[in-house]
């Protein structure tokens, strides 16, 4: 099964973020689901590395990390990332700056589409 896991807010300020990561961390856990994650808006802040959080407070970067490496494709919108001066330099290795045409194909090829 393939599952599409759309975050479109920001890293921290909100649990959306923490709670799609939870989630896909979960399905990884007790599925072979390939679960495929697209960070939109400001979402895209979800990828860049060097996050500091206090200690016992959830850490997006080790959480988008965690996915990446049980096999989850990470993609962050172009357009997002242009509008807010990030480059794929400055992501985390293994998310990769996408487009719409990309989140498209990922969109038809889902057979689940989650948003936060």
């Amino acid at each position: 099964m393939k599952i599409l896991i759309i975050i479109n807010d920001a890293p921290y300020g909100t649990e959306k973020a923490y709670n799609a990561l939870r989630l896909a961390m979960s399905i990884q856990k007790e599925s072979d689901a390939q679960v495929d994650l697209f960070l939109m808006a400001d979402a895209v802040a979800c990828g860049l590395p060097n996050q500091i959080t206090p200690q016992g407070y959830y850490n997006i970067e080790r959480m988008i990390k965690s996915v990446i490496r049980k096999g989850s494709n990470v993609k962050a919108c172009g357009g997002c990332m242009d509008a807010r001066g990030l480059t794929q330099e400055m992501l985390i290795d293994g998310v990769n700056k996408s487009s719409m045409k990309e989140l498209t194909q990922l969109t038809l090829a889902a057979e689940k589409i989650i948003t936060f």
